[in-house]
């Protein structure tokens, strides 16, 4: 192969790669679990579920939990970051 062949084949996998990273991200999703609870797929590897007095506990909650949030904003990771390290962790392939 050519280099600009290659060139063009690496373009072409990056355009594949990043077409297969986007159909991997997952939309959130409510469904009835199979013991009654309401469960929220797509936060994490698996769905939160909770029974509906308690989803309406915690959403009288939301203002505090913001509030909370906030206040521990320098304290709290997000999803991507890597435990004990505070810096991002690479995305998965």
């Amino acid at each position: 192969m050519s280099e600009q062949e290659l060139k063009a084949e690496l373009e072409r996998l990056k355009a594949e790669n990043e077409t297969l990273k986007a159909k991997t991200a997952r939309a959130t999703s409510i469904r009835v679990s199979e013991k009654g609870g309401v469960s929220v797929y797509g936060l994490g590897r698996f769905p939160v579920t909770l029974y509906k007095e308690q989803w309406r506990k915690l959403l009288t909650m939301a203002d505090a939990i913001t509030a909370f949030i906030a206040e521990n904003e320098d304290k709290l990771k997000t999803k991507t970051e890597e435990r004990g390290t505070g810096k991002q962790a690479d995305p998965p392939a």
